[in-house]
C-alpha cells in the first residue's frame, strides 16, 4: 500500500531490510500484533528514510531498530521495549526492563547489534512482504 506524501502516522517501525535477525523480528511482531498496531519500513527504503528524517531521528538510527510513534523516534533497546509493550501478552510484561539504566540496555542492544550479520546472516536485498502482509509496509510507489 503506497503511502504517499503524508506517510502514516501511528506506530511505524522501521527495521535493516536486509538483515535476517531483523526480518525475523518482523515477523515476530506481526505474529503476536494481530490488530495490526505496527507497521513496517525499512531504514533503506524510500519511505524509511522519509519517516527518519521527518521524525528528526539522527544517523545512528541506521544501525538500529527504530520505532516512531505518533512523530516521536525511539531506537535501541528503548524501541524494543516499547514494541513488546504494545505486543499481546506476556510479551508486555518486558517492558519492566525499561528500569535498567539505558546505557547498560543499549551496551547488550549494540552488542547483538554489532555480530547480527555475522551471526544470523543477511540479504543482498530487502525483505519483500508477503500478499497478505503487503499493507502493513510502507512503501513507494
Amino acid at each position: 500500500m503506497s503511502e504517499g506524501p503524508n506517510e502514516w502516522k501511528g506506530h511505524v517501525i522501521l527495521f535493516d531490510g536486509v538483515c535476517h535477525l531483523c526480518q525475523g523480528a518482523v515477523k515476530f511482531i506481526i505474529k503476536r500484533d494481530p490488530v495490526g498496531r505496527f507497521r513496517f519500513a525499512s531504514l533503506q527504503s524510500p519511505a524509511g528514510s522519509r519517516l527518519l528524517k521527518a521524525a528528526g531521528a539522527r544517523e545512528e538510527a541506521l544501525d538500529s531498530v527504530v520505532l516512531i510513534e505518533h512523530g516521536t523516534p525511539y531506537t535501541r533497546s528503548a524501541a524494543a521495549l516499547r514494541i513488546a509493550r504494545g505486543l499481546r501478552y506476556p510479551w508486555p510484561l518486558l517492558y519492566v526492563l525499561i528500569i535498567v539504566p539505558r546505557g547498560l540496555r543499549d551496551a547488550a542492544y549494540q552488542f547483538v547489534a554489532k555480530h547480527r550479520y555475522r551471526w544470523f546472516g543477511k540479504d543482498e536485498a530487502c525483505l519483500v512482504p508477503t500478499r497478505e502482509l503487503k499493507e502493513r509496509f510502507l512503501e513507494d510507489g
